[in-house]
């Protein structure tokens, strides 16, 4: 499908988050489960009731923002703090998750991140489309989608002016021993049978988390428990990773921002407002130095596992480095 193509099949409708949001739905190749789609949010600074007043009327960057595992987009304030910044912010929601999810599908479900370069670049098209090859493009993900946001970084060298991670899952946590055993036994198993459910607990404390701290979302798309571990989808996060202990060369600058600490107890406690309860800190921040030769590392105290959902006082310092970031490079 080339640009002009594109441009005529976008039909922006008005999005669940409100005035100032539109969504519009792009049409992917079918895989073995039948018709396959993702969905593409933008932020409409003009229609916005509640952008912020210090908002530059002359936007000069795109930012394409990637959400996580059993996740998806509902962050206006992280589109008006982009908008903020200078950009337009635009979110995927990736096939088979959230507003992009259907009856038909597994949640989630894929054998490999490279699957989701067709979500990436259908979306690139309709923002080069938008936007024009003069504005700089900026890629940021959460936690699997920064996984995946790294690994595209890596792969399309030049195509960036600058890369946002936000707690990616860059590496298996615990220890060596551990890795190699969920190594073998995630590969064994997917071979034999990918859609195999693999008896992972589900973090419940987190879920918790985000409702404790006001944060509110459709049950259907962030669901509780979580949808199910499947063998063929942990082997390709582990491909993934060991991408990444293997070395990359992400070319632009990179800006990764953590939770200061870490915190996996099962049962839900007012400390775990404060920490990340789903990812080792000290373990994203040693895989870390793996991604490329320009990395930024900005850890929070009191920052929680997505730190653009931490309490109030923490998101201030989060965007306060977000913006000195980009307007440094951007």
């Amino acid at each position: 499908m080339d640009l002009n193509e594109d441009m005529r099949a976008i039909d922006w409708h008005p999005d669940h988050l409100g005035a100032g949001f539109v969504s519009t739905t792009l049409q992917l190749a079918p895989d073995d489960e039948g018709p396959v789609v993702a969905t593409l949010t933008k932020h409409v600074v003009a229609a916005d009731p509640h952008a912020l007043a210090d908002t530059p009327s002359d936007p000069h960057f795109a930012f394409l923002y990637l959400h996580g595992w059993n996740d998806y987009f509902y962050h206006p304030h992280l589109a008006r703090q982009i908008a903020r910044a200078g950009g337009i912010c635009y979110a995927l929601d990736l096939r088979k998750y959230g507003r992009s999810l259907r009856d038909h599908q597994t949640a989630g479900f894929i054998t490999s991140l490279r699957t989701y370069d067709e979500d990436i670049h259908r979306a690139l098209r309709v923002i080069r489309g938008e936007c024009g090859f003069h504005f700089d493009l900026v890629l940021g993900g959460h936690s699997t989608g920064g996984l995946t946001a790294a690994l595209w970084a890596d792969r399309h060298p030049g195509a960036l002016r600058a890369l946002i991670l936000n707690s990616p899952w860059l590496a298996l946590q615990s220890s060596p021993v551990v890795k190699m055993i969920a190594q073998p036994i995630a590969g064994t198993v997917s071979r034999l049978n990918p859609m195999r459910i693999l008896p992972v607990p589900d973090n419940g404390v987190y879920y918790r988390t985000l409702e404790e701290l006001g944060w509110e979302f459709n049950p259907h798309w962030r669901r509780h428990p979580s949808p199910a571990i499947r063998a063929g989808w942990l082997a390709a996060i582990i491909a993934a990773h060991d991408r990444v202990a293997a070395g990359l060369e992400i070319s632009c600058p990179t800006l990764m921002m953590t939770s200061a600490r870490s915190d996996f107890r099962n049962d839900f406690t007012p400390e775990l407002l404060q920490v990340d309860s789903v990812l080792s800190v000290p373990t994203l921040r040693r895989a870390a130095l793996n991604l490329g030769q320009l990395v930024t590392l900005a850890a929070f105290e009191g920052a929680i596992h997505d730190v653009f959902l931490s309490a109030a006082p923490i998101r201030d310092a989060v965007f306060g480095e977000l913006r000195r970031f980009l307007a440094s490079y951007c």
